[in-house]
């Protein structure tokens, strides 16, 4: 019989998406949770709640799909998170991120340092980083990882939350460095981002900088870019669809990513279009997190 896959957890917010026609579960890193269990994956969410009807909903949502809640915990003393989002007329996403809220301390537990010890990965975002609580939470789970787990960043710049020297520094830390082109640009100090070519100079940029086994750099509706080993740069165009909303849609790229990464068996070239044509499917859907057929 073949063990199961070491669980891979990820390390930052759950909340609330406030959008125009309702309210969605949301957060980084509990969307890339939700959609690495879809590709059949353990992915274990270390997060935090408050002790409120809006944290009892998110715990019973986590359990309808199936996902552990061991490491999600409740705090007595701060409510749980919300984002007032609003759509531009092309589908993409602006935020109101609330303050003071419970995923700004989300602890390293016994649980989660047991785990952490036997990981394949650890994801985790820039937004959780604003408190000093968890970038203490965070350093504690990343030092305790084996060897060969991959320490995933993924770069979620969101204004006033978009500090570029911790940025760099989580960057620096990480094996697998996630961003759109934009924030690479950002990165990369330069402003030439609709250039051809410019997410493969900002990817070498950053592994000069940092030095980064995988950089993969997402464009939108252009595609996405992976630089490996600072060496070989593959791209993948993208492909037309009808958007619904663009919310959950980098995130889903990233699980899909991940997942066939870790199982070794696909080409450069086949992690990205894989994860191209899921991004593209998500954006087809609203919210960041929507049912999968069965197919998928």
């Amino acid at each position: 019989m073949t063990p199961p896959h070491p669980p891979i957890l990820c390390y930052g917010e759950i909340l609330w998406d406030f959008l125009p026609e309702g309210i969605f579960l949301g957060g980084a890193p509990a969307n890339v949770a939700y959609h690495l269990s879809r590709h059949g994956l353990d992915a274990r969410l270390v997060s935090a709640v408050g002790r409120d009807v809006l944290g009892d909903e998110i715990l019973r949502r986590l359990r309808n799909w199936r996902l552990d809640t061991t490491l999600v915990a409740r705090s007595a003393g701060l409510p749980t998170g919300n984002v007032v989002a609003t759509l531009g007329k092309t589908g993409d996403a602006g935020y109101e991120i609330t303050t003071s809220v419970a995923w700004d301390q989300i602890p390293a537990g016994a649980d989660a340092v047991l785990l952490a010890t036997t990981a394949s990965a650890l994801v985790f975002g820039t937004l959780s980083q604003r408190s000093s609580f968890n970038r203490a939470a965070l350093d504690r789970l990343l030092a305790i990882l084996p060897p060969g787990a991959q320490r995933v960043f993924d770069v979620n710049l969101r204004t006033p939350y978009d500090d570029l020297d911790l940025t760099r520094a989580l960057a620096s830390r990480a094996t697998v460095l996630k961003l759109n082109s934009d924030e690479a640009a950002r990165l990369a100090n330069a402003s030439d981002t609709k250039l051809a070519g410019a997410e493969e100079t900002h990817a070498r940029t950053l592994f000069a900088r940092h030095g980064c086994p995988l950089i993969v750099i997402t464009a939108g509706p252009r595609g996405a870019g992976l630089l490996r080993d600072g060496q070989l740069w593959t791209w993948e165009p993208g492909r037309e669809v009808i958007v619904a909303d663009t919310i959950g849609a980098g995130d889903g790229f990233l699980a899909n990513f991940l997942s066939n990464f870790l199982s070794g068996q696909s080409s450069d070239d086949e992690l990205l279009a894989r994860a191209c044509r899921h991004g593209e499917w998500i954006a087809t859907q609203r919210g960041a997190t929507p049912a999968y057929p069965s197919s998928a």
